[in-house]
Order: C-alpha cells, then sequence, then structure tokens
C-alpha cells in the first residue's frame, strides 16, 4: 500500500494547494495513487440529478468516443444501476470489487453526510483492512479538496449537469444551501428539489448557529424567470433578517414587506415554512405563512402539524404573522414539502404511508426515495417543482457523533428501498 504512510496525506494537501483550481483534484488523486500503489485513480463526482456518477477528465486531444466536452475537459456519464457505485455511494459504506486486472475500490467521499461523489481506485493486490481505512480516510480528504476548490471554478458545476439549466434554474439553483445534507450530534437534516420544466420558484434553505438550527422552505408564485426572481426576494429578506438575529416572526415580516414592496410582477407572494429548532431542548418553532403543513412523523405514525395559519409573504403588507411551535422527541422525523408533490398525479402518492414505509433511510435516501416516487407517479416531467426537506431529531446536542470518514456510521448504512 505504499512505503510512505505518515506523510501521504500531507502530500496530498501540499499537492492541492501547489495546483490550480481546476487542477486540485487530479494532483491529489495522483499523490495518492503512487503513495497507495494504485494502478489508477479517479474521482467520480455525484450529478446533480441524484441519479448517476460523473467521470471528470482532462483530455486535451480529441478524442471521439469520449462523453460529454468542453475544451479540454470531458465528463462522462455513469447512471446508477444498482451496482457498486451506487451502493457505495448510497449506502456510504466501501465496496471492493474483484476485476480480471486486480481490485476495485469505491470509497465515499463525503462531509458531514454530503455524498459529494467516490474515489475509485485499482490496485494490484486485494487491500485488507488497514488498507481500506487508509482509502476511507483518503477519500475523506478529497472531500475537503473539492468543497476548497469549487468555490474557484465552474468545473465540478459543469460536471454535474447533464442537462442545461435555463436561466430561472440557474437563478433557482444559487438560492440553495452549498449542502443538500449536514449531519450533527443531535439531528441529522437533508433537503431536495425535483424541478419542473418551467421552474417553479421552489427553495430550501438552513444554517446551523452554535445552538440553534434555522431552516426554510418556500414556494414562490408562478414559473419561470419572474417567480425564481420572487425567490430570489423571499430568501434574500430571509437569510438578511436571520443574520441579524431576528426571531421567526420578525423574519416573516421583513419578508412579507420586502416581497410587496419590490416584486418585479404585481400580486405576487411566496408561501413558506420557516423553523427554529433550539437544538439544547428539542422545541421548534414553526411558522407557516400559506404553506403546505408540515409533517411529523412519531413512532409510526405520519400526520400534519397544526399551527397558525398566515397569509402567505407579500401578498398583503401590513398583517401580523404567529408562530407555533412542537418539542421534537429522540426518534421523531420532521418533514416539509411544497405543493409540487400533491399537485395533480402526484396527489396519488400516498404520502404518509410512505413516510411511514421509510422511517430507517437517511434523510438523504429518504428525501430520494420520495423524490423518484413522485416522479413514477407524475410522469418524467413535473408540473411543478416537487421540494422536500427532512429532518431527524436524535437529541444528545454537544455529544460527539459515531462518525467514519464524513459520515454518521450509526445512520449511513440503513437499508435502501427496493
Amino acid at each position: 500500500m505504499g512505503s510512505d504512510r505518515g506523510h501521504y496525506v500531507i502530500n496530498m494537501l501540499e499537492a492541492a494547494e501547489n495546483a490550480s483550481p481546476v487542477d486540485a483534484v487530479g494532483a491529489v488523486t495522483r499523490e495518492l495513487g503512487a503513495a497507495l500503489g494504485a494502478r489508477t485513480v479517479a474521482f467520480l463526482i455525484a450529478d446533480l440529478s441524484g441519479r448517476a456518477l460523473v467521470r471528470l477528465a482532462h483530455m486535451p486531444f480529441d478524442d471521439a468516443g469520449a462523453g460529454r466536452r468542453h475544451d479540454a475537459e470531458v465528463a462522462t456519464v455513469l447512471p446508477f444501476d444498482g451496482g457498486p457505485v451506487e451502493q457505495a455511494l448510497r449506502t456510504q459504506e466501501v465496496r471492493v470489487v474483484a476485476q480480471p486486472d486486480g481490485w476495485t475500490v469505491l470509497a465515499p467521499v463525503t462531509d458531514r453526510g454530503e455524498a459529494i461523489g467516490l474515489l475509485e481506485m485499482v490496485l494490484p493486490d486485494e487491500p485488507g483492512p488497514r488498507g481500506l481505512a487508509e482509502i476511507a480516510r483518503a477519500a475523506h480528504v478529497l472531500a475537503f479538496v473539492v468543497i476548497a476548490n469549487r468555490r474557484h471554478t465552474d468545473l465540478f458545476e459543469w460536471g454535474q449537469r447533464t442537462t442545461p439549466f435555463t436561466l430561472s434554474g440557474e437563478i433557482q439553483r444559487r438560492l440553495l444551501p452549498g449542502s443538500f445534507t449536514c449531519e450533527g450530534s443531535a439531528f441529522t437534516l437533508s433537503g431536495w428539489l425535483e424541478p419542473a420544466a418551467s421552474i417553479g420558484g421552489d427553495t430550501f434553505d438552513y444554517s446551523l448557529a452554535r445552538d440553534v438550527l434555522h431552516f426554510s422552505v418556500t414556494d414562490a408564485m408562478g414559473h419561470g424567470v419572474a417567480s425564481a426572481l420572487t425567490a430570489t426576494l423571499g430568501v434574500g429578506s430571509l437569510r438578511n433578517s436571520r443574520r441579524r438575529g431576528v426571531g421567526l416572526v420578525e423574519q416573516a415580516d421583513a419578508a412579507n414587506a420586502d416581497v410587496a414592496g419590490h416584486a418585479a410582477v404585481p400580486g405576487s407572494f411566496v408561501t413558506a415554512v420557516l423553523g427554529r429548532l433550539d437544538l439544547r431542548t428539542g422545541v421548534c418553532a414553526l411558522l407557516n405563512a400559506g404553506h403546505v403543513p408540515p409533517l411529523l412523523v412519531r413512532a409510526g405514525d405520519a400526520r400534519p402539524l397544526s399551527l397558525p395559519a398566515n397569509f402567505p409573504l407579500g401578498m398583503f403588507e401590513g398583517v401580523e404573522y404567529q408562530a407555533g411551535e412542537v418539542t421534537l422527541r429522540a426518534g421523531d422525523r420532521l418533514v416539509v414539502i411544497t405543493d409540487g408533490m400533491r399537485e395533480r398525479n402526484a396527489a396519488d402518492l400516498d404520502l404518509a404511508a410512505m413516510l411511514r414505509s421509510i422511517t430507517d433511510l437517511h434523510p438523504r435516501e429518504a428525501a430520494r426515495a420520495l423524490a423518484d416516487a413522485v416522479l413514477e407517479v407524475s410522469g418524467p416531467t413535473l408540473a411543478d417543482d416537487a421540494t422536500l426537506f427532512v429532518l431527524d431529531w436524535h437529541d444528545g446536542h454537544g455529544e460527539e457523533r459515531n462518525t467514519r470518514a464524513g459520515a454518521d456510521q450509526a445512520r449511513a448504512s440503513a437499508a435502501l428501498p427496493d
């Protein structure tokens, strides 16, 4: 597995620092391959659809058989087929596959449960437990390299896009959080947005303070660029007031005034669920502004939460807003959706029954299972965005997580749905 075990991680980080942002991952994988005696090493990044991985490569010479190209960059899509690649990513467990010319190791590249991709390595000999542990650690280091360098280049974002974005889709993408999944000692959360053909203005957002988790799910009226711009007003206002440290009612008041006062299309509005979870007590304040009620999954039962009724943000200036609250218990799951999950054919999905059937899944996988179910009943093209935000409450704020290589092992490897 290489003779320089004590220094290869340091060498990986130095290689990343010395390389340009577009070559940082390549530099790291080359260093890693040399240190671990690999025949080949590659990074497979998760596609934005959530249903494939993408192999990125730099090929300065023309290759007619290569995948999607941009200048000398090549992106080859590897659709999920239930095989080892998909299983490694979704279960967050290292997979070893025997090949005619060696052994392929697939290690999740993950940070706090965000499934960034896989490290794919071909070794001449079957690795033992110590070697696999080293590869898993190296894949975790690679996650930080990707996170640090994707801020400076469009390469990774380009590689992840198997279909072009419209202008409204581009605006909507920028409103979403940098990571769709986050694991803490007391909670695990994951969001997902399945876009309509004509973007419907959905967003979700979250931010973690020392003892508080803030989150929101919003749905702007209409479709296309106008809807995306209204969503920008709503999300921008909510983030601004949240960062000023005000409560949910004050956030709603500010967003109501901002959307009403600045929307390009008169009469535009945003429905929303705003949340503030006290991580020390499990008390979750919730404000529903004309939105689909949140769902609480507790002890095998899934039911909508009864909250004070409020007008959507921006519909009427000067109205008053009220928040409610629920005290979460260990094992509870809070689910917030948008109306795209309930419209037209999607209404045929028995959401409560499905939520009961996937309680053992990690929120990341639960969100994917629900999105796949909506597409199955609604067809490949949705009439409206379908958005999900799944929050699991474990209790135990301040305790250490049971982690390995960037994922919470207590919850990462639950059985996947059939």
